[in-house]
């Protein structure tokens, strides 16, 4: 069963076609890589499905309701949810803080923040459950400021988890850290979306990741889908091969 499709989408920044009526459907359940070279489309196709962009064209239904034109608040409110190549956090709070603020705007309480996050003991369980989740608890009243790149990843992907989200985009959530931290770090993301009952798709660059925890991958191209399939099949297609990583398929 399709969580999400989208109908030739479309999104041009003067005569670039970074999305060219992109066919793309997520299953529910799955953990999906979206793959491709630099300028392919992936970001762009993420941040247009989750309304950081509007399409120039083309129909995105998630849950079978068409939301191409909804706001990024009621795709939040829907379940669509992401986390950041670029972290975005607020460094000079807590990790504590970063996480049950997410869960007051989830909740709709948004006024008076700061006066009621030590008063309000479920957000703050709710929150220190999370860090627990993500290996975090620790951490918990550290800024964020003072994270390791690796755990700021983390920190990352359990706000964008902490609005319970039925899709959840990562994008990149291994640039920028040691390749030992990676296993980990994918370890943790990939146990905690499947035990939650989480639809995870993973903006990739390193195989070894998208190849060792995705169930399927889509190869965007020139803001295309190139191809989709298995690890075990997109490995042995010559067109991504060729393509992407240079090199000639398995025989």
């Amino acid at each position: 069963m399709n969580l999400l499709e989208t109908r030739q989408l479309k999104k041009y920044f003067g005569d670039t076609h970074a999305v060219d009526g992109v066919d793309f459907s997520v299953r529910q359940g799955e953990v999906l890589a979206l793959i491709g070279a630099n300028g392919a489309g992936k970001t762009t196709l993420v941040n247009v499905i989750s309304g950081l962009l509007r399409p120039d064209g083309g129909t995105i239904r998630f849950q079978a309701v068409d939301v191409t034109h909804q706001s990024i608040h009621d795709r939040i409110k829907a379940g669509i949810a992401r986390s950041f190549q670029l972290v975005n956090l607020f460094d000079q709070l807590t990790c504590l803080d970063n996480v049950a603020l997410t869960v007051f705007a989830r909740e709709g309480k948004t006024q008076r923040l700061m006066t009621l996050a030590e008063r309000d003991r479920p957000v703050l369980d709710e929150a220190l459950e999370l860090l627990r989740q993500f290996g975090l608890e620790p951490k918990a009243r550290m800024t964020a400021a003072g994270l390791a790149q690796g755990e700021r990843k983390l920190l990352d992907v359990a706000v964008a988890y902490a609005l319970r989200p039925r899709l959840l985009f990562l994008d990149e959530p291994t640039s920028g850290v040691s390749t030992r931290e990676k296993a980990p770090i994918m370890d943790i993301i990939t146990s905690i979306v499947r035990s939650g009952k989480v639809t995870a798709v993973i903006i990739e660059h390193d195989m070894d990741v998208v190849f060792t925890y995705s169930d399927r991958i889509v190869v965007m191209h020139e803001g295309k889908i190139l191809a989709d399939g298995t690890p075990e099949e997109i490995r042995r297609n010559e067109q991504v091969t060729t393509t992407l990583l240079g090199t000639s398929a398995p025989r």
